[in-house]
């Protein structure tokens, strides 16, 4: 049997390469919730009460719409990995905007076999973390909690810790980890295995984070 969103989406990879805006138009009101998801995790913290989704998502739209010509002759790269890349870099460029001095922490870029991408950081995965395990009430416990999951985070292989941020918090499938680092479906979940069991060492640590996980 044909699963019939894998043809529309063949469809729509066609038209993009094609130079369909109108494709690209229908490619983000599909995909709007998972580039939501990027943006919730990958924003800094500073920044969400000053640009809002909306905002960021109208700015990557305009930054595809200028590269949609390019997409036709790029490597057999996916649509939604295509846009996620355009929306990561508008952040980085956002952040570097926005952020001034602070901009090598806010969007740190590290390069796996040549492949650049921006790096998820201790801290935002941190947030994520306490966000998920805690109420907002106790700010100075939930401050010291923080403090003790970013110590542990940063233990962790950079590699896997993007993996991590890749799988759980932004939900990609494995295979689209593989294409977004440009490694191998095997090799990513290899290290989404470590990076998972590096998490429960590290939740172990914090036990107020340990009852509730």
């Amino acid at each position: 049997m044909t699963d019939d969103s894998s043809v529309g989406m063949d469809d729509l990879e066609s038209r993009l390469r094609g130079g369909d805006t109108q494709a690209l138009a229908e490619l983000f009101s599909r995909e709007r919730e998972r580039l939501w998801r990027v943006i919730h995790f990958r924003l800094a913290e500073p920044l969400r009460g000053r640009l809002g989704p909306d905002d960021i998502l109208q700015e990557a739209f305009l930054a595809a719409s200028q590269r949609l010509k390019h997409y036709a002759n790029s490597p057999a790269t996916s649509p939604f990995i295509w846009l996620r890349m355009i929306l990561n870099q508008t952040l980085i460029d956002l952040h570097r905007q926005h952020l001034g001095a602070q901009k090598r922490d806010a969007a740190r870029e590290v390069s796996l076999d040549g492949v650049p991408y921006s790096q998820a950081t201790s801290a935002s995965v941190a947030i994520q973390l306490i966000g998920q395990f805690t109420s907002p009430s106790g700010a100075a416990a939930r401050a010291d909690m923080l403090s003790l999951v970013q110590t542990a985070i940063e233990q962790m292989d950079p590699i896997d810790r993007e993996v991590l941020a890749l799988r759980h918090f932004e939900e990609l499938t494995n295979s689209e980890v593989a294409e977004t680092l440009g490694i191998e479906q095997k090799a990513a979940s290899i290290r989404y295995v470590r990076a998972l069991r590096r998490l429960k060492e590290i939740l172990a640590q914090v036990p107020d984070l340990a009852k509730q996980a």
